[in-house]
């Protein structure tokens, strides 16, 4: 069986990082994310590593054709290739997207999952964690980010049919069972 290439996008307090550990057991999946590859290629000491590592020190954004790269390299290793992936956090533009898709080539995309919670239930749930950067103005900011610069990049690929939906209230169990179907149902089991 075709092992399956996904993308995953939600506001936080979506339940994006449990839904992944979930998607990672039940199709099991190599679960990228930019942040962890990022690491790891500084860890690696790679030509790449060495580019994003002062730029990770700083606290700056790594460029697009910096991240476009990293995930390049991430995406021809073997154990992706053989047991394919979730992406979570890439790609972030319009741009991301379509360098995806070109690194992809003929096998392309299983899906796009988006996983849809109202803002009013992430804000609340955001609010619940009690983390100190979780204050109004912070959760309101960096909502309005996801907006402004993530929403164009799932409309991009819901222009090109990929994008699937999936309710994101209920149990986490529910979500999970959502999720799952939706993935199956789009990959033809």
């Amino acid at each position: 069986m075709e092992p399956k290439r996904l993308v995953i996008f939600g506001r936080q307090g979506a339940g994006k990082g449990t839904q992944c550990d979930r998607i990672v057991e039940n199709f099991k999946v190599i679960h990228l994310s930019t942040g962890d590859m990022f690491r790891a290629a500084v860890a690696a000491g790679t030509e790449l590593g060495q580019q994003v590592a002062p730029i990770m020190e700083s606290g700056g954004l790594v460029s697009d054709e910096m991240t476009i790269a990293i995930v390049r390299e991430r995406l021809a290793q073997a154990d992706v290739v053989e047991n394919g992936f979730v992406l979570d956090g890439f790609p972030r533009t319009p741009g991301q997207a379509e360098a995806l898709l070109e690194m992809l080539g003929d096998r392309g995309l299983t899906a796009v999952v988006h996983l849809d919670v109202p803002l009013a239930e992430v804000t609340a749930r955001m609010k619940a964690r009690g983390r100190a950067d979780d204050t109004d103005e912070g959760i309101a900011k960096r909502l309005a980010l996801y907006d402004q610069e993530t929403v164009p990049t799932i409309d991009w690929f819901s222009d090109r049919g990929l994008v699937l939906t999936v309710d994101g209230l209920g149990s986490e169990a529910e979500v999970t069972e959502r999720l799952i179907k939706a993935i199956s149902s789009a990959s033809g089991g």
